[in-house]
Formats: structure tokens, C-alpha cells, sequence
């Protein structure tokens, strides 16, 4: 489980880490500021955990609002869940709230190094139709990538690449 950081923005009063809602709530209850008043309202920073899941609260904007959502996803989704969503709501301009799902987003993604190589997975896969293996020395699957790059996009996430469109 990722290890997140609750900063008070009542700068009279000390954050504390957690990672979990209820330490989350433990710590708040029982947090004062230096006049004896409660704090309520925390600026919530990722500190440690896997890279996927640290994209994951980068990408939806973690906030006291949605950390728990973000707790429970990343108990219950799989990589490729976190990447589409990372992709959706970080690239792709979607929403995330507590009903999304990551089938709900209308995107392609291709695990794949470079343009370059979806390119030739496309051509390989017969996407142009039956390409002759004395022909395909000759083609130019450079050009191919330079015209998949108007709908496609190459990204990063979490150290693995990925070519992505969204529909």
C-alpha cells in the first residue's frame, strides 16, 4: 500500500504519514494546531510506493477528497487498469471520480517501444494488407510512424513505453 503524507495547510500544526483511511482518520481526529483547534483540510503528497501507483495519484490529482478511492484502487486494479486511467485522466484530459472504471475510457494503447516499432507490429499484422517479405526491406516504416504520430502518441508510464490514441 502506498505511504501518503497529510500537510495541514494550517501552517500552526503538523502533518503526520499514513496509509490507510482509518490511520488517516486516527491521526486527523486527534490533530490540534497551536491554539487547540482541530485541522481540517490537508494537502495530501505521495511519498513512497510503487512508481505505477505514484503516476496513479499524479495523474488524478490526490487530494483529500479522493484518497481513499485512490487507496482502494490501488488494492483492487491491475497495472494495465492504473496505465489506462494514468493515460485517460493524466493525458486525455477524462474525469476520474469514485464510479470510474478503466473500461469506460475510449483509448487504444499499444505496448510497444517507439512509433517505429508499432509501425512495423501494424505491418506485421497485416494492417496495410499482405506485404511481401521481399518488400519489406524496402519500406519505409519511418514514414509509416511520421504518419501514425498524427493520431498516436508515445508516452511513459511507470518505466514501461507505450503508444496510445484516443478515440
Amino acid at each position: 500500500m502506498p505511504q501518503l503524507f497529510a500537510q495541514p495547510y494550517d501552517l500552526s500544526a503538523t502533518g503526520f504519514f499514513f496509509d490507510s483511511v482509518e490511520t488517516f482518520d486516527k491521526a486527523a481526529n486527534a490533530l490540534r494546531n497551536d491554539f487547540g483547534g482541530p485541522v481540517e483540510e490537508f494537502e495530501i503528497q505521495f511519498i513512497d510506493g510503487k512508481d505505477i501507483d505514484c503516476e496513479l495519484a499524479s495523474a488524478i490529482g490526490l487530494t483529500q477528497a479522493n484518497f481513499a478511492t485512490y487507496f482502494e484502487r490501488c488494492e483492487t486494479w491491475e497495472d494495465w487498469e492504473k496505465t489506462l486511467v494514468i493515460i485517460a485522466v493524466g493525458e486525455c484530459s477524462y474525469s476520474f471520480d469514485a464510479d470510474t472504471t478503466p473500461d469506460q475510457y475510449d483509448i487504444d494503447i499499444y505496448h510497444v517501444d517507439s512509433l517505429r516499432a508499432f509501425a512495423e507490429q501494424l505491418v506485421d499484422d497485416g494492417i496495410l494488407g499482405d506485404v511481401p517479405e521481399n518488400i519489406r526491406p524496402y519500406f519505409d516504416y519511418d514514414a509509416f510512424a511520421r504518419d501514425l504520430s498524427i493520431e498516436y502518441t508515445e508516452i511513459t508510464v511507470a518505466g514501461d513505453r507505450y503508444v496510445y490514441r484516443a478515440s
